[in-house]
């Protein structure tokens, strides 16, 4: 499936996403809410460890002026989680690490 819209969207059962803002987005946008078992972190375990990262690293590191810094600070902390924070799946390279170490290889597969 590409990009575009999700048939389904997995959270967990915080007021955030048990509220009528939520619920009625997703029901206008024909997506289903899988809620996880309460006491069940561990069946959206990617989202809370992101979650737990992101809070650690920009909500709980920085006292915010004004909606404005948050955006900002968050957006760069999404790029560099995005490009250089190591990845399990990746053998604990970061995604440009793992870009680069894929082009040396190809690069020397290449030599005449």
């Amino acid at each position: 499936m590409g990009k575009g819209i999700p048939r389904d969207i997995r959270v967990d059962n915080g007021p955030e996403f048990r509220g009528n803002t939520f619920t009625h987005w997703c029901k206008d946008m024909n997506i289903n809410i899988l809620f996880i078992q309460p006491g069940k972190p561990m069946q959206n375990a990617y989202i809370e460890r992101f979650n737990r990262l992101f809070r650690e690293d920009v909500l709980d590191a920085y006292l915010f002026e004004d909606l404005e810094q948050l955006r900002k600070l968050s957006e760069e902390w999404r790029e560099d989680y995005n490009l250089n924070h190591p990845h399990s799946g990746l053998n604990g390279l970061s995604p440009l690490n793992y870009r680069n170490q894929i082009n040396l290889n190809l690069s020397s597969l290449n030599v005449s």
